[in-house]
């Protein structure tokens, strides 16, 4: 199972998210990485894989996209979520690959030729629609994508674990590869998802307070 670390950009930083409520991030500069500048962050910590969340271009406020490519150039695979609304509205460039949001993808996912559809939930539900994200994944085996992202916005930084049968649930509904996001707190979180079948976890605050060793996200696998 991969292992793939968080970066929350916002104002040209590398913020701290928590709860999805974005109002109160701040940077992180803690953990890790001695700054929160997003590319020093990256050398900081030389992760194999990395999950860029543009949370200026999600809101319409701004944008990283060089910075975000100046990240790409630093690991194997970035990848990002920038608020796509169209299936033109990608980013392009070596090692990325493009992540579709519920939150800003739009009302019809099938139109999108590819890329990873990232299930945004609060509350338990998917956001915007409010619907079910055990009935989106199941949808989405008849669309284009590579694979999906469950991200429980909710859990973000709380280091709240995982809830062993809502991921049964989700990984019988979707065919396709799935990723978890949100609320990993420790080895065992990580040892539940690789068992259950994920191909991979998207982490930053257990890494940071020490539950899971560096030299894991260095590999990009669970060692």
């Amino acid at each position: 199972m991969d292992l793939i670390l968080a970066m929350d950009l916002r104002h040209n930083l590398v913020v701290h998210g928590k709860m999805g409520k974005r109002a109160q991030y701040m940077p992180l500069d803690w953990g890790l990485s001695p700054t929160a500048i997003p590319t020093e962050y990256v050398n900081a910590i030389r992760p194999k894989f990395i999950y860029i969340a543009d949370l200026d271009r999600i809101e319409g406020t701004g944008s990283h996209d060089i910075v975000a490519k100046r990240c790409a150039d630093l690991v194997r695979t970035c990848y990002i979520d920038r608020g796509c609304r169209s299936p033109s509205d990608v980013l392009h460039g070596d090692n990325i690959v493009n992540i579709i949001g519920t939150e800003t993808g739009g009302t019809d996912l099938s139109k999108y030729p590819g890329g990873v559809l990232s299930i945004d939930i609060k509350q338990g539900k998917v956001i915007p629609s409010g619907g079910d994200p055990v009935q989106v994944l199941s949808q989405a085996n008849a669309w284009k994508f590579s694979g999906c992202i469950i991200l429980n916005i909710t859990s973000v930084g709380t280091e709240a674990g995982v809830s062993k049968s809502m991921l049964a649930k989700m990984l019988s509904a979707y065919n396709g590869k799935l990723f978890y996001g949100g609320g990993v707190a420790d080895i065992g979180d990580l040892k539940t998802l690789e068992s259950a079948g994920f191909d991979g976890a998207i982490i930053a605050t257990a890494l940071h307070r020490g539950a899971v060793p560096i030299a894991w996200i260095q590999e990009g696998y669970c060692c």
